[in-house]
């Protein structure tokens, strides 16, 4: 008898950094479902990203391509048709791939290879419409802290929650074929808000320490960032407010995990299913005086995510501390999905880890940032139309110099 394929649940939070997290040693942090995930399976201690940005670092580890290999280095430069990417390797083998949450990943014309399901997020619902506005005046020094109030109406109504909720109610349908299910929620990404009781769930005076704005060796551009954008003028009870709500997203992601766990559970597929919980990137936070990230960032509250995995009949409770990369989720899921890369990629199979092995203490990660701005493949326009549609003497062509006559 051929043996069952595995079924795979990809839960993606959005600038979530693993120091945040009760099971990565956080004191304060509530996050027991994600603890209970870490206990049940695998936690890798020192997972990093490719890049601090979300579509560069979710092209990496869809890919197993650092961000140079094919120019994935800004937010709109997305997987494009004729390239390979997890999720279509997946749907080509015969798994029902379905997606509930945001696209940070894949250009619109990828989608039909790619994704069985498409529940790409468009709008966030009648009670969460204003959830971008911004509750101070762009001349307030607490506008691009992006603190804002908990929003209003149930926990329900939230885009996340109904992202969940989606995926709940395919587990419910008893499915016939080989799942995989992505989840790339937007929480704990700001502005930092949550519903309530999540958004004033933790007391800022209970933090550790947040990191000091001023330090030695650090980058100009956090000098820069903080005057140009008026960071600088907040104080540390307002910086101290920014991570204590940050903290409260995170429990409102614990929340629903907790909700998928439980459902899971209940439609017999518990004992088939391997979940994979980590991130694209982290936040600041508070963090040297600092909110959100920034392409060439490189501190380890920016580069280092949470990476669980939970295998039926893995290894339970082990910890890797060894480094590891998150395009190395790639390689792990074909591995135990039984399928075979066609493309040269980079990522590294963390099977042996979720049976209990070690991982290489001599491995080196590797994160990359910044980009040229005059390459074709880094703007950073968007209002909803082609950014040279009325400027076609600002295209790039790229030029071939003849090097001799009559060339072959």
């Amino acid at each position: 008898m051929a043996k069952k394929p595995l079924n795979f649940i990809l839960f993606n939070p959005d600038e979530m950094r693993a120091e945040s997290l009760g099971c990565y040693g956080h004191p304060v942090a509530q996050t027991p479902h994600i603890d209970r995930l870490a206990a049940e399976g695998v936690r890798f201690d020192q997972c990093h990203v490719q890049h601090t940005v979300c579509s560069p670092s979710r092209c990496s580890f869809m890919t197993g391509w650092y961000p140079h290999v094919s120019g994935h280095r800004t937010l709109w430069h997305l997987l494009r048709p004729h390239e390979p990417n997890l999720l279509k390797y997946m749907k080509r083998a015969g798994y029902d791939v379905a997606w509930w949450g945001k696209n940070d990943l894949l250009a619109t014309e990828s989608f039909a290879d790619s994704v069985s399901e498409v529940n790409v997020r468009r709008s966030e619902g009648p009670t969460f419409t204003k959830r971008a506005c911004n509750p101070y005046s762009l001349d307030d020094p607490r506008y691009y802290s992006f603190l804002n109030d908990p929003p209003e109406g149930p926990a329900e109504a939230h885009h996340d929650y109904r992202s969940v909720q989606g995926a709940i109610d395919f587990l419910g349908t008893n499915p016939e074929n080989p799942f995989l299910l992505y989840l790339p929620i937007s929480f704990p990404h700001c502005p930092f808000r949550a519903p309530q009781p999540w958004h004033d769930s933790i007391d800022p005076d209970t933090l550790p320490p947040l990191r000091p704005a001023e330090l030695a060796n650090k980058p100009d551009y956090f000098q820069l960032i903080r005057k140009n954008r008026r960071l600088d003028e907040l104080d540390q009870s307002f910086l101290r407010k920014i991570n204590a709500v940050y903290l409260g997203m995170i429990g409102f992601v614990d929340y629903m995990l907790g909700k998928l766990l439980e459902a899971l559970e209940e439609s017999g597929h518990a004992d088939d299913t391997v979940i994979l919980f980590f991130s694209d990137h982290g936040d600041w936070a508070g963090d040297f005086g600092l909110v959100e990230k920034w392409p060439s960032g490189l501190d380890d509250c920016l580069t280092r995510i949470p990476m669980i995995v939970r295998l039926p009949k893995g290894a339970k409770g082990h910890v890797v501390n060894e480094p590891i990369e998150c395009q190395d989720l790639m390689a792990t899921v074909l591995e135990l999905a039984g399928i075979e890369a066609e493309h040269t990629h980079f990522s590294q199979s963390l099977v042996p880890q979720l049976h209990g092995a070690s991982g290489d203490p001599d491995r080196a990660v590797f994160v990359e940032g910044g980009y040229d701005t005059h390459e074709p493949n880094a703007s950073e326009y968007w209002d909803g139309r082609p950014a040279f549609a009325s400027k076609p003497e600002a295209i790039y062509y790229p030029k071939i110099m003849q090097q001799g006559e009559n060339p072959e």
